[in-house]
């Protein structure tokens, strides 16, 4: 669960992340493919639509924290999509690190322990809700 200073420190910290907007996209799908390389073969050629795409549904995310039950139902669609372009459980894991050497970039000396802590558990609830959706797709899918 996420408390409210964890989400109150989300929301500010990724407000200052957002001013470097597209450079922060650039940061992150570089680490991303650093870190796993075969991610890259996931993504078009040009990577501008993916940027703005990340970076709208990262807004929408933090956001969405004043209201998970709203947040939910969008997470959910976005793990059950994920899963249909070929994301398993251990892209989750280099996702999270990226995203999190993403913000240690961008909010540098302002990075703290607890505004890392704060973004590691919005970042498990959120994976672990698009995970659980991806699962319960495929079980649909064979009939379960």
């Amino acid at each position: 669960m996420v408390t409210p200073r964890q989400r109150e420190l989300v929301q500010s910290s990724f407000a200052l992340v957002a001013r470097i907007g597209d450079d922060a996209a650039v940061i992150f799908y570089d680490k991303l493919f650093k870190l796993d390389p075969s991610l890259r073969s996931m993504f078009e050629p040009d990577m501008s639509q993916q940027r703005t795409k990340l970076l709208q549904m990262l807004t929408a995310v933090v956001q969405g924290l004043d209201r998970l039950e709203q947040l939910v139902p969008v997470v959910q669609d976005l793990g059950r999509r994920h899963a249909g372009y070929g994301v398993t459980d251990r892209h989750y894991a280099t996702v999270g690190a990226a995203l999190l050497w993403t913000l240690k970039a961008g909010l540098g000396n302002a990075f703290t322990k607890e505004i890392g802590e704060a973004w590691i558990s919005v970042y498990v609830l959120l994976a672990s809700t698009m995970q659980q959706a991806a699962r319960e797709a495929g079980a649909e899918s064979v009939g379960f």
